[in-house]
């Protein structure tokens, strides 16, 4: 109280300053009262850890919620949230809240606001917010190395004197003469030693793609991030990010211009650590969910809720819907990790709605991107480093597609389209779920836990039912074999199927021509009800909010375990699969398709938020697999699934066909090496092999250089 007597005293009745040192001291009081009450833990936290931990983390919910003074700090916290740091910082050392040893300066304790109700999104971002405090949410796009930045520069001149000077951002402060009264020392020398340093850091944060709208290109924002932030997050974070927007003048050519670039001075980040927590779920949304996974028709629901506008394909529909909820990753005890995440590919023909689906899923994954083919390189899909403006025209990391869908779907479309450079930057991201750079001097691992969801076109742009499917998939078998389901979508005429996609089709486009009408002009007779009767077809049994949200809680909260019925469902499925190879036969399935009806077993029980696998899961994803597997690699010739049509791209009678050829062509060849091509073709004729088969076999020797035809009629082997 001595220092308001004081200040009225010396004031002389001037009114401003008397209102000014009232405002401190209650500023002081107010912050007292509430560190003391509402942080005591964190205080003696951070007294015990000091100067190892810096940060006082204060909730804003919490200064809310501390009555008059509380929403006094939070609303002068928006408007001036310089003064109210400084302020906060004040209280703890005039009322020695963290007892500090000597020579430890309360400035270094930094005042991190966190929680903030209101985010503004960086598109949003207006002069009205400069100097203000804002909270921006985002992905991490790109980082540069930790550096120091100088806070107090201390300068000696000749004479000994020292000088400090404060240092903001930008650009570097020097004195123009020595500090010291009656020197006139103008040259004058940094002392490093002296001086006081922070960790820097640039980092640039780019809008979410969740709340893009089609068409927009995500905007960014720069952030300065200090002291003990610094190094903690890395590129494809989903972060929170609270501080002080500034601007900076830009400068031209040496000549100052009227716009003003604007920075985020970092104050604190909260890292999107749980899964889905940006997906707001309420309690009336957890009732309906809840309701909605004791219905006994939950499935069927889901299934008519994907992409409601196109006809059939369910067996398609309920694999997408299982990709959604997705397995359970699991984490090993020598530090191995299982993927729970379930990728699947729709291979059709042209029209057939596959890129419809894929812009479906992404609308209703809480964590979706999609990119086509066509347009991606495999820096853009996995990581890159660039050399920018942004680095100070140092080497920086940026995040591609797939680490940005990072615990999300990834939807690739025209995957056949992509080069096949770019193809080979998948693999590890299916597989081992993370993407390893290693360029211009960075090393680095970055995350892409994501499920791939992809479309192709087969080579010929249309199936050929006569030829195996896997000359008809291009795409190498390496890639393939880490799909868990590859959908064969064939558009073949079918008089019944065709009439009902056409009334399908022609009905979605009227009641479409109604609503457009009826929003313009309204119709007599035409009102909501009947609008809503007429749209049930194309409407999502679930609305796609509640889809969402629906996903996200079966992902955050359940964790189902495999039955002894499921166990037992599933091994006798696969034996029964590895039982019908032997010497002649060719291999059905490998232990891969085993993992992918374990995931997709895993997502069926989460789709009920049921904590347990049972029989009727297992049965449900049998008949998934089984399906693919009769598409894909259903070997007519020996009737039996052969896994190595996809999983080599040359199918085990291809093989042996290849070996016999080989062999017949080294018996018959003369001391030269050379055979005759029609005794070839004879010889193998008789052992049952087709004329057209074997043809095709001694064209793919000669092309990869395996053999030569030096003459008409003639074959010799290299």
């Amino acid at each position: 109280m001595s220092v308001t007597v004081g200040n009225r005293e010396g004031a002389g009745g001037n009114p401003g300053l008397e209102d000014q040192a009232g405002e401190v001291t209650s500023a002081d009081a107010d912050w007292s009262r509430f560190l003391r009450t509402r942080c005591k833990r964190q205080l003696s936290d951070l007294a015990r850890e000091f100067p190892f931990r810096r940060s006082l983390p204060i909730d804003y919910k919490d200064l809310e919620s501390f009555g008059k003074a509380g929403l006094r700090i939070a609303d002068k916290l928006l408007e001036n949230p310089g003064k109210v740091i400084e302020d906060a910082q004040e209280a703890i050392r005039n009322h020695q809240l963290v007892k500090l040893k000597e020579g430890q300066s309360a400035k270094t304790i930094n005042i991190r606001f966190i929680n903030l109700p209101r985010k503004v999104a960086i598109r949003q971002i207006r002069s009205d917010h400069i100097n203000r405090f804002v909270s921006v949410d985002g992905i991490l796009r790109k980082t540069t190395e930790v550096r120091p930045r100088i806070v107090t520069a201390v300068f000696r001149c000749p004479a000994g004197h020292f000088t400090e000077r404060d240092q903001g951002y930008g650009r570097f402060k020097e004195p123009e003469v020595c500090g010291v009264e009656g020197c006139t020392h103008r040259k004058l020398d940094l002392v490093p030693k002296r001086s006081r340093f922070t960790d820097s850091q640039k980092i640039r944060i780019q809008e979410s793609p969740e709340g893009l709208r089609g068409g927009e290109q995500p905007q960014t924002l720069d952030v300065d991030v200090t002291d003990d932030l610094t190094g903690v997050v890395t590129p494809g974070d989903r972060v929170v990010i609270n501080g002080i927007l500034r601007s900076v003048q830009r400068i031209s050519h040496g000549e100052k211009s009227t716009i003003f670039d604007i920075h985020l001075e970092c104050n604190s980040i909260e890292i999107g650590e749980k899964e889905f927590e940006e997906v707001e779920i309420l309690e009336k949304d957890e009732e309906e969910i809840l309701s909605l996974s004791r219905d006994p028709e939950v499935y069927r629901k889901i299934v008519h809720s994907i992409a409601p506008t196109i006809f059939g394909n369910e067996d398609v529909k309920e694999a997408i819907a299982l990709q959604l909820f997705g397995g359970i990753m699991k984490e090993m005890p020598d530090g191995s990790h299982l993927r729970g995440d379930i990728h699947v590919l729709l291979i059709g023909d042209p029209g057939i709605a596959k890129s419809q689906l894929l812009r479906y899923v992404v609308k209703l994954s809480p964590r979706a991107i999609y990119t086509s083919g066509q347009s991606s390189t495999s820096a853009g899909l996995t990581a890159t480093a660039v050399k920018d403006e942004f680095g100070d025209g140092r080497w920086t990391l940026e995040a591609g597609a797939l680490v940005l869908a990072d615990m999300g779907v990834a939807a690739v479309d025209e995957m056949d389209k992509m080069h096949k450079d770019d193809r080979a930057a998948l693999h590890e991201a299916m597989e081992q779920q993370s993407i390893s750079v290693a360029k211009a001097g960075i090393t680095a691992t970055l995350k892409s836990r994501c499920a791939l969801l992809g479309a192709a076109n087969p080579k010929y742009g249309r199936f050929d039912d006569f030829a195996p499917i896997g000359e008809q998939i291009n795409m190498p078998p390496s890639l393939l074999s880490r799909f868990d389901l590859i959908f064969i979508m064939t558009d073949r005429p079918d008089q019944k199927r065709d009439a009902a996609i056409a009334d399908h089709i022609l009905k979605a486009h009227s009641i479409g021509e109604l609503v457009a009408r009826h929003t313009k002009d309204p119709i007599p007779g035409v009102n909501e009800e009947y609008i809503t009767q007429q749209l049930k077809p194309v409407t999502p049994e679930i609305d796609p909010q509640i889809f969402r949200k629906y996903v996200a809680y079966a992902k955050r909260t359940c964790f189902p375990m495999l039955s002894a019925e499921a166990k037992d469902g599933l091994t006798s499925y696969y034996l029964r699969l590895r039982g019908l190879a032997d010497s002649s036969k060719p291999v059905p399935v490998t232990a891969r398709q085993l993992e992918a009806l374990v995931r997709l077993a895993e997502a069926s029980a989460r789709v009920r938020l049921s904590p347990d696998i049972t029989k009727e899961d297992a049965s449900r994803v049998i008949h998934i697999v089984d399906a693919c597997l009769r598409q894909v690699a259903y070997d007519v010739r020996s009737q039996s699934y052969d896994i190595d049509k996809v999983a080599t791209g040359i199918s085990k009678g291809r093989r042996d066909l290849i070996r016999s050829v080989k062999e017949t062509i080294r018996s018959r060849a003369d001391e030269n090496g050379y055979a005759r091509t029609d005794d070839v073709i004879a010889s193998l004729e008789q052992k049952g092999f087709s004329r057209e088969d074997i043809e095709g076999v001694l064209e793919i020797l000669h092309n990869g250089g395996e053999s030569m035809a030096p003459g008409s009629g003639s074959i010799k082997l290299l």
